[in-house]
């Protein structure tokens, strides 16, 4: 088999076999195949399209590129959730703590922040000592004791795709349903899952802003996982308004732990209602629920009694986390400036351009331009006011926390601009508003083909 042959099918509208993928696919991972060739099938992809079936290939022989957590030593079922991306979107540190609690087993490989998102990785490393870059055996051993484990992708797990995804990155082709789609599903499925959620972010802050195209790439992730052999759902959730009121990595655990603990604040109403599903839908496929509704009481059960904060302090310690930081949350948070934003007139918060509100944060010293950046784990905004609500002119809407007082003027700026205020109340959002399941992922692909011919 030679790669130039390949290329050459590729370039010219054919669709590669399963042997010519894995042939693919192992070259990655070893180096075999020299980088600019990778670039030129990555390119001929984009240009024309993947087949179910070479989606289906790429995501298994990724998938298997590399070592794979085995989970019949963890001795219960293994579930995990994924995120497309928003601004405020720490779920992880509830879903995780809450499905473990319910007898499951968590091995969640997350990511960091890039662009406008947030990065789970970063928020979690917010708490002094906690470590996320852990061996495949470590991984293993703290879902064996604790149920939950949340941890960077180690380097025996997929090693494809970091070659992939940063060519992808450098060579214009991110924006491919197909590769997308075998990128996430590809690490997610080599940590053993057995049953895995996708929230897939619509609206004004998510990767994917058009709904179409949200659509289509949580049909296409739940069809090829659950034909990858991993039962699957994607939820379609609002992302026209950050989740929850705070943004930013500590301020986000700090919002995550009162919920743990119990607390019932307005402001994090939708985080506590979108956790709740997830992990509903995550304790039903893992078999812990009969519907996803009774996995909805299930977990809304061991938030309040307190058996998930435990499993998710016992998880921080396992990772060398300091525990003792949550005594004293608010004391530990020492932000270098911070700037109140105020209602500039009287009126309904009409509209939230997220995306701005999620630069917003990065530029305050929360996020990153490229990989590597260091991040600061008490920059952030408190958000005051939500869509749709009637503030006064001279209220606080928001305040911001920066690294140093030189960096607030440009996310005042983009906070002003992301805001709009209006004289009547918005039409409501819901929080979700589809989901996917095998049988209407497939219907949903068959009925897109058929419209793109």
């Amino acid at each position: 088999m030679h790669m130039i042959d390949i290329l050459r099918k590729k370039r010219d509208g054919g669709a590669l076999d399963e042997r010519e993928i894995a042939y693919l696919v192992a070259g990655a991972a070893s180096g075999s195949i020299p980088p600019e060739q990778l670039a030129a099938w990555l390119m001929a992809a984009w240009l024309r399209g993947l087949t179910f079936e070479e989606i289906r290939s790429l995501t298994v022989a990724m998938r298997d590129s590399g070592e794979r957590l085995d989970p019949r030593g963890l001795g219960r079922p293994t579930v995990d959730k994924h995120s497309t991306g928003g601004v405020g979107d720490k779920t992880s540190f509830l879903v995780a703590p809450i499905a473990a609690a319910c007898g499951l087993a968590v091995p969640m490989i997350s990511g960091r922040a890039l662009g406008h998102t947030g990065g789970t990785l970063d928020k979690l490393e917010s708490i002094p000592g906690l470590r996320t870059a852990l061996t495949l055996r470590e991984l293993e051993s703290i879902v064996q004791r604790c149920g939950a484990v949340i941890a960077s992708q180690t380097p025996e797990l997929v090693p494809a795709d970091r070659v992939l995804y940063a060519l992808r990155d450098r060579t214009a082709t991110v924006e491919s349903p197909g590769l997308i789609c075998a990128s996430i599903l590809s690490k997610k499925l080599a940590a053993g899952l057995q049953s895995l959620v996708l929230d897939v972010k619509t609206g004004s802050g998510a990767f994917l802003r058009r709904r179409a195209d949200a659509e289509y790439l949580a049909a296409l992730m739940v069809t090829t996982a659950e034909a990858a052999g991993t039962r699957t759902v994607a939820l379609m959730t609002d992302m026209s308004q950050p989740l929850g009121h705070m943004a930013g990595n500590w301020m986000e655990l700090m919002e995550c732990v009162a919920l743990l603990r119990g607390e019932r604040r307005a402001g994090s109403a939708d985080l506590r209602e979108l956790s709740l599903w997830l992990a509903g839908w995550m304790i039903h496929l893992g078999g812990a629920a009969q519907t996803a509704e009774m996995g909805y009481r299930r977990a809304a059960e061991v938030l309040a009694n307190g058996q998930a904060l435990r499993v998710f302090e016992q998880m921080v310690k396992a990772q060398g986390g300091d525990i003792v930081v949550f005594d004293d949350m608010a004391g530990f948070h020492k932000p270098g400036a911070v700037q109140a934003v105020e209602a500039w007139e009287t009126g309904y918060i009409t509209e939230m351009e997220t995306t701005l509100l999620g630069w917003a944060v990065q530029r305050l010293g929360a996020g990153r331009e490229k990989a590597g950046d260091p991040v600061d784990p008490h920059a952030g905004i408190a958000f005051h006011a939500r869509r749709g609500a009637r503030v006064e002119r001279g209220q606080p809407l928001a305040t911001l926390y920066a690294t140093r007082p030189a960096m607030l003027e440009e996310p005042m700026r983009l906070l002003r601009s992301a805001i709009t205020l209006g004289p009547e109340a918005p039409q409501q959002t819901p929080l979700i508003s589809h989901v996917f399941t095998r049988q209407n992922a497939e219907l949903y692909l068959q009925d897109a083909d058929k419209v793109n011919g």
